[in-house]
């Protein structure tokens, strides 16, 4: 554990109209963690995530990167600060290979400008190579290398969540977003769901933040969990404290039972 949190959230709050969609949310994420965040349908959990990663704004409340307040920051420059993630509806370009939709991303770590590529100028051609390059280990990383041609919309739902991880990975990131990775999955592969994510935080130094509805997956996964309910924190802590605490099971656990 380190002293600084990678990600530190302070009274986050987002919401709609009269709907408060998450209400005074704070927890801190350290280095090399692997956080849960888990409750119901509607609890808020992929609205926070959206306010991290800068697609809505927060309400009140503030976000932290390494200690660089990131909650009035876009998207784009929230990735290049090394926050990358998935989504829970998968956001794929289905008519783009898994190659090129893991090439797209590799490119915000690309020094050449757009229209270098786009012109096909020096010295963009061996960048390009190292881009595609990368982007196939990627493929290789997550299983899909055999397919690279494919286009994604012909992939099954499973496959193109980890065809999102790999598209997250080509950023580069210092911390991953992961919403819902063991959605569309079969039993045996969110089996191997767990120590696939632990390889990738050890593989690429990561800090992983999930949300997930597979209640066993995240209490042999995470090292913390935080739970939240209509918006609300109910519960902060590892695994063994929070599947123990009544307002837990009462909110989440007791339907899992």
């Amino acid at each position: 554990m380190t002293s600084q949190p990678v990600l530190e959230i302070q009274q986050m709050t987002r919401r709609f109209g009269g709907l408060v969609a998450v209400n005074g949310v704070s927890f801190d994420v350290q280095k090399h963690e692997i956080f849960g965040v888990i409750g119901p349908n509607g609890a808020g959990k992929t609205t926070l995530f959206n306010t991290i990663t800068g697609l809505i704004a927060p309400t009140s409340g503030k976000a932290f990167f390494e200690g660089k307040e990131i909650s009035d920051r876009r998207p784009h420059q929230i990735a290049k600060f090394g926050i990358a993630r998935t989504f829970q509806n998968i956001r794929l370009f289905g008519e783009l290979s898994a190659l090129e939709n893991v090439a797209i991303a590799r490119h915000l770590r690309t020094t050449t400008g757009l229209w270098n590529g786009i012109l096909g100028l020096p010295p963009t051609a061996s960048e390009e190579k190292q881009t595609y390059d990368r982007a196939m280990e990627l493929l290789e990383l997550v299983g899909l290398s055999d397919r690279a041609e494919v286009k994604s919309k012909n992939f099954s739902y499973g496959d193109q969540r980890r065809l999102e991880i790999a598209r997250a990975l080509a950023l580069q990131p210092k911390l991953l977003l992961l919403d819902e990775p063991a959605a569309g999955m079969n039993p045996s592969e969110k089996g191997q769901l767990s120590d696939f994510i632990r390889s990738l935080r050890d593989r690429f130094d990561l800090t992983i933040l999930l949300i997930e509805h597979h209640v066993p997956l995240v209490m042999g996964l995470c090292d913390r969990i935080a739970v939240l309910d209509f918006g609300q924190l109910i519960a902060l802590g590892k695994p063994e404290i929070v599947k123990g605490d009544r307002a837990v099971i009462e909110a989440y656990l007791g339907d899992e039972g």
